[in-house]
């Protein structure tokens, strides 16, 4: 992901900024808040309070963990008031020892996954306040043990994790606090990111996990809008813009009831030789990235595209065990255009044609406009966001019985 400046009309200067941390969170006095500021005037629910619906109790405990203690998700009404030391305060700023005993000393059983920029622990934390008459509540986190490999100074990486701090949107994990500290001895520091738990994990991991229930057609539009609402708020809603330049459906978190959240963004992706080479090189990123180095908004557009065509067809973008003209997807659908009679033949079998086909057509024209070489005339973010709107409609439109078998 890469820092733009660009405006709330969506325009992507030809300036870009070499982007300046990895994500976290703070409650300290850090550098640059105050050269940072969000637009007063946000797209509709584009800000949230922290204060929401309280999830269900969950049920994943610590083993030092004694009852009666009672657990909550990150995302439940009741993280606000005992996160934070200060009312008004957006970020915390966590211990070593504190994040050690929350995920029992880095164990195993609390990974997750190995994540691009560290590795990612469930952890309970524990409040900052007693929690009334109710006793101590932990609230359950992700927890972020970055890699060793970046080259950014502390004073850089604190003032990008304040920024991200303050980024707020129901379409976007919240990062609630980070950890650094120096080992002098080892001569190397431990940097380590909090953020809210996301109980479902990404939408590729169901996507593409046959051994678990398909995502019906409904809930796969309403994720793709979902996503595309963090996206565009991060391109428009804030005056310092926000790119992936690699997004992908491991970037879309799920919640308890599914709601997408996107993740990793504002984090460092590699090192950067000079502000005209490829950061990252991958399967999502667009030509003028991965050929030229060239970073604008509609660069994820792009990105956004092929993740469009993993919705519908239940395909990775590549698939090594798959026959060889199958692998690459963005090759593989030009088979089926949206307007065909066969056009149904590339739409993820495991829907059982329990899907609107004007919708998914709707969405395949969309992925195809999304994917044209020149990124001007690819949509913005915002106009993907209309057009998925418009598939939601006409999904509910229509007849949510099955398709003919005339119509494949």
């Amino acid at each position: 992901m890469i820092f733009g400046i660009g405006g709330p009309e969506l325009r992507f200067e030809s300036k870009i900024i070499p982007l300046p941390f990895a994500s976290s969170y703070t409650s300290l006095p850090l550098c640059s808040c105050s050269r940072i500021k969000i637009q007063k005037s946000h797209p509709p629910g584009s800000r949230t309070k922290r204060e929401g619906k309280s999830s269900p109790e969950l049920q994943e405990q610590n083993p030092s963990t004694k009852p009666p203690t009672r657990l909550v998700s990150s995302t439940g009404s009741i993280t606000s008031p005992l996160l934070y030391k200060e009312e008004g305060d957006v970020l915390r700023k966590f211990s070593f020892s504190e994040l050690k005993n929350a995920t029992n000393n880095f164990n195993r059983s609390q990974w997750i996954k190995n994540g691009q920029f560290g590795n990612v622990y469930k952890g309970l934390i524990k409040p900052v306040k007693p929690a009334g008459d109710q006793g101590a509540h932990l609230v359950l986190v992700a927890i972020t043990k970055l890699y060793n490999h970046s080259m950014q100074e502390h004073k850089e990486w604190l003032s990008g994790v304040e920024f991200l701090g303050v980024v707020e949107h129901p379409n976007l994990v919240k990062i609630l606090g980070y950890c650094l500290v120096d080992d002098e001895k080892e001569r190397q520091s431990q940097r380590l990111l909090v953020y809210e738990y996301m109980p479902n994990k990404s939408l590729d991991y169901h996507l593409f996990n046959t051994t678990l229930p398909p995502i019906p057609w409904m809930k796969r539009l309403q994720i793709l809008l979902g996503a595309a609402q963090g996206l565009a708020y991060l391109h428009q809603g804030l005056e310092t813009q926000v790119l992936f330049g690699d997004f992908n459906s491991g970037d879309v978190l799920l919640d308890e009831n599914f709601n997408p959240k996107l993740s990793e963004f504002g984090l460092e992706r590699g090192q950067v030789r000079n502000l005209s080479y490829v950061r990252t090189v991958s399967f999502y990123a667009s030509p003028e990235y991965v050929h030229c180095g060239h970073l604008k908004s509609n660069s994820d557009s792009w990105s956004f595209g092929i993740v469009l065509y993993e919705i519908l067809s239940g395909r990775r973008v590549i698939d090594r065990n798959l026959p060889h003209s199958q692998q690459m997807l963005t090759k593989w659908v030009k088979q089926f255009p949206a307007d065909s009679k066969i056009f149904c033949m590339m739409m993820d079998p495991r829907l059982d044609n329990q899907y609107s086909l004007s919708g998914a057509r709707k969405v395949a024209k969309l992925a195809d406009s999304c994917m044209r070489n020149n990124p001007e005339d690819r949509p913005t973010m915002s106009e993907i966001v209309d057009v998925l709107q418009e598939s939601i409609r006409d999904s509910e439109d229509e007849s949510q019985n099955p398709l003919p078998e005339s119509s494949t």
